[in-house]
């Protein structure tokens, strides 16, 4: 996926831009980039990749070449950025976090008028970032063009521009599902998808933008300079997995849900009477801990951790690219605590389980270290279809995933027609696929948390909420 930030100021933001980006490397994991400007010296630019190193790591010998006070930063898993573009519309540095599903009807029609071309790569793609820029140029104005490209992408796309004024502008995608979040400090403003990464640096809330909605940033204040939209649909993903423990989503904690949501899992799992007997309740680390703690918590089941993450040499989860070096290296991070593992009755909860293939190895590793049984529980339902609206998965294929792949295998073609029954539990298909996926993976049993149970521990109303991944619904 993705994150950024940035801040305008009366003083120099090298240091908050810096540490602002630093703090959403838990959203990318491919390339990362700053662009700071100043009076005196315009835009200064760098980008590295980050695929084998941290962010911090690779930009703190730049630092000293930077000075400014105003600047945007990102982590990306998509292409390197931000740009910087010069148009008629001036010169600005560009930032987007988002999909774009239609490129190739985009690029048809913008190549149909002569002499349009891009800086193409190895593979013959494009940066995305760069097309936006072009669909943003059509327009007379930086705001026409936001809007206009928001308007023709299916997809999503959220836009940070650094102004040859040195001002912001941030544009929040068209139907919100990603946050766009204001901070404030005695000497200007700052803008981020996480919230924490600018109270860390002393800036305090002071605007959550609206879906579609774009605003100018500058050291005395901002401003809406396109109102927002009326229909929102915000990741339910942020709060499942990908939103950082101490971050809010409009107004809703991250923490505190993942504690509700397993506390809601274990209450409907007694009232049906589907809760195994077990020694320990534990979450698969480090995203389904609180998940976990939750459902202990309700469950009356001691929590405990059976196994912890070797970490400091291996800190990024996603890397490296290749599978079965990403499978290895997650099996070296698995330290077990053999005193709570062997010969103990253990349920963990995951985050979710999307393609299956680690959460296997995990299970395996369990029952090695002396587990007598090992039951799962999935923090939200039975993932069905791959997100077209932000990159939050490496899968290219439906059939990635692991719900996907059972189903083709129990029914062929047919059972692709009846996804909604298989994500419900409550049905004879929903059981057979709980029960295929179990003798795939080893598991003792296995739950999934409910659409509606998930809808209740975020606590927003249902329509505000893109639960696409789920149930296929727009």
């Amino acid at each position: 996926m993705g994150g950024f930030f940035g801040a305008v100021s009366r003083r120099d933001v090298v240091l908050d831009v810096f540490f602002g980006v630093d703090y959403h490397s838990h959203l990318g994991t491919r390339n990362a980039g700053m662009t700071i400007w100043s009076r005196e010296s315009g835009f200064q630019r760098q980008i590295h990749s980050i695929s084998n190193s941290p962010f911090r790591t690779k930009f703190e010998k730049d630092l000293p070449d930077f000075s400014g006070t105003s600047g945007i930063g990102c982590i990306s898993d998509a292409e390197p950025q931000p740009l910087l573009v010069r148009s008629h519309l001036g010169i600005y540095a560009i930032s987007t976090v988002g999909i774009i599903n239609n490129m190739d009807a985009l690029l048809e029609t913008y190549f149909s008028g002569r002499g349009n071309q891009f800086m193409a790569m190895s593979s013959g793609d494009i940066n995305s970032t760069e097309f936006v820029a072009a669909l943003i140029n059509e327009k007379d104005s930086l705001v026409e063009g936001i809007r206009h490209a928001q308007d023709v992408i299916d997809g999503s796309m959220t836009i940070l521009l650094l102004t040859s004024d040195g001002n912001i502008i941030a544009a929040r995608d068209r139907l919100g599902r990603l946050p766009v979040h204001l901070g404030k400090d005695a000497d200007g403003y700052c803008v981020s998808f996480e919230s924490f990464a600018y109270h860390k640096l002393g800036y305090q809330n002071e605007y959550e933008l609206g879906p579609r909605e774009i605003v100018r940033i500058t050291p005395d204040g901002y401003e809406t300079l396109s109102p927002a939209g009326d229909r929102m649909k915000i990741c339910a993903f942020l709060w499942t997995y990908y939103g950082y423990p101490n971050s809010n989503y409009e107004g809703v904690n991250v923490e505190v849900m993942r504690y509700r949501n397993g506390e809601i899992m274990a209450r409907n799992e007694a009232a049906k009477g589907t809760m195994p007997e077990m020694d320990f309740v534990a979450g698969v680390p480090d995203s389904g801990l609180p998940h976990a703690i939750g459902y202990a918590n309700q469950s009356h089941r001691p929590f405990a951790r059976p196994f912890v993450k070797y970490t400091p040499t291996w800190p990024r989860s996603f890397m490296p690219a290749n599978q079965s070096v990403r499978d290895q290296v997650a099996k070296m991070k698995q330290i077990p605590v053999p005193e709570l593992i062997e010969g103990r009755k253990l349920l963990f909860v995951d985050d979710s389980i999307v393609r299956g293939t680690q959460l296997q190895g995990t299970v395996d590793f369990l029952y090695e270290s002396g587990a007598a049984e090992v039951h799962m529980r999935s923090a939200c339902p039975p993932i069905m279809y791959g997100c077209k609206y932000l990159n939050f998965s490496r899968s290219t294929s439906d059939m990635d995933l692991i719900s996907r792949r059972i189903i083709q295998e129990l029914e062929g073609d047919e059972g692709q027609e009846h996804l909604e029954e298989y994500a419900d539990s409550s049905t004879q298909r929903g059981q057979c696929m709980l029960r295929a996926i179990c003798e795939k993976l080893g598991f003792d049993s296995l739950g999934y948390q409910s659409l509606d149970g998930l809808l209740e521990a975020i606590g927003l109303d249902p329509e505000m909420i893109c639960t696409y991944c789920w149930n296929g619904k727009e």
